[in-house]
């Protein structure tokens, strides 16, 4: 019998902006918000965030974002 050795693909999104206040997560503009990417694991999406966020750091509005994409396309099996 054949293993099965491919991991299940789990997409991430990272994406970030300005907000509005530091307590709340209303972006200032939503026509510049930035879309980082789609990656196919966590921890090649956590990469990109902490990048982003490491580069925003002198600016405290300044956030970033890692959304679950596949809890939001296949929820029963997230």
């Amino acid at each position: 019998m054949a293993e099965n050795t491919e991991t299940k693909q789990r997409l991430h999104l990272v994406f970030g902006g300005e907000l509005t206040t530091l307590t709340g997560v209303d972006f200032r503009k939503l026509d510049d918000l930035d879309i980082v990417g789609i990656y196919p694991d966590y921890a090649t999406a956590f990469a990109a965030w902490k990048s982003k966020a490491q580069m925003t750091v002198d600016n405290a509005h300044m956030r970033y974002f890692i959304v679950h994409l596949h809890r939001l396309l296949d929820p029963e099996n997230a």
